[in-house]
């Protein structure tokens, strides 16, 4: 059976809004603080969703598929790796751990240039385990999120037209 890149585009959207209201109940309820390499995954999710549900609202053609399955893969991408530094360094802690500026703080008061830097460096704050499940942490979460999101867009870019066999 073949699932309609539509229904892919639109699942895209949805799972990354939901995982946005998870993130948001883990804030609200749970009090879990997201470091500066959280907000910019939440923002990823963010941009990945509205690309999404844009893609499975417009329905393009074949060419427009590609054009927002490489969207998605660029956005997921970037999360990836947001993602996957901080798994780095909750499984390296830094040696001090130190509560580095929020990302508000960085983005007022340095060039995005010298901000982003910053906050791929870490602080005590990301390398911190807040929450787990089945052994995971929401960033290994995200890596497996983001993960997923550029496998279901490849699949838009590379995919054969049903006339193609």
């Amino acid at each position: 059976m073949r699932i309609s890149p539509r229904l892919r585009l639109a699942t895209i959207a949805i799972g990354c809004f939901c995982l946005l209201g998870f993130g948001a109940i883990l804030q609200q309820w749970e009090h879990i603080e997201p470091c500066p390499m959280c907000i910019m995954q939440r923002y990823a999710f963010l941009i990945i969703g509205v690309i999404a549900l844009v893609g499975a609202v417009h329905n393009p053609a074949r060419i427009g598929q590609r054009i927002y399955a490489g969207l998605l893969v660029i956005a997921a991408g970037i999360g990836l790796g947001i993602g996957a530094r901080q798994s780095w360094l909750q499984w390296f802690p830094p040696k001090f751990l130190e509560c580095g500026p929020d990302l508000e703080y960085l983005l007022n008061s340095f060039p995005l240039g010298q901000a982003l830097p910053k906050i791929f460096a870490g602080s005590g704050d990301c390398s911190a385990v807040d929450w787990t499940f089945l052994g995971l942490s929401i960033a290994n979460w995200a890596v497996l999120c983001f993960t997923a999101i550029i496998i279901i867009a490849l699949t838009l870019i590379f995919q054969r037209r049903a006339t193609d066999n």
